[in-house]
């Protein structure tokens, strides 16, 4: 056992020295896209926050496209059918793909408080846009995320067929 222990100890310590594949090939040892993944994320969640607080003059600036002038847009997201629910229902099993240094791509399961108790989730992939120093989103995302899309559902009643 004495000898045994000693024996383990340099293995181990061997195998800790020993360069990991991304070292060999010439990768740094940190990842850098993992903290840009970590900011579009970030800011998606803020907007998220902001949405739901309803602090839509502060929203407005991490939007970006759209036609809709900040009061219209505040209007349209205050009267939406849904609004982004809380805390760990907020963003679920998020994953961010970095298409550019400008932009991204933010798929998860999204949980929004509704008319009816209880929390609606939608997994959405979102796309946003780095301007500036912050990533932003479009007002029409926003708006498919709020259930306010502007081709309006429609439901055709079809009677029961009775059995040949």
């Amino acid at each position: 056992m004495s000898v045994l222990r000693p024996l383990l100890i340099l293995i181990f310590v061997v195998a800790m020295a020993v360069p990991s594949e991304g070292a060999r090939r010439g990768a740094p040892a940190h990842d850098a896209s993992s903290a840009s993944e970590q900011e579009v994320l970030k800011d998606f969640e803020t907007i998220l926050d902001l949405w739901r607080d309803g602090r839509f003059d502060e929203l407005y600036r991490y939007t970006n496209g759209g036609k809709d002038g900040r009061e219209k847009f505040a209007d349209r997201l205050s009267s939406a059918p849904r609004k982004p629910a809380c805390c760990w229902e907020k963003i679920q099993e998020p994953r961010v793909s970095l298409k550019s240094g400008k932009s991204a791509v933010v798929q998860a399961r999204l949980g929004f408080e509704v008319s009816t108790p209880g929390t609606e989730f939608v997994t959405k992939t979102i796309h946003l846009k780095k301007e500036g120093a912050t990533w932003t989103v479009s007002q029409s995302d926003l708006y498919s995320l709020a259930d306010l899309s502007s081709h309006k559902r429609r439901y055709k009643y079809l009677p029961i067929q009775p059995k040949k």
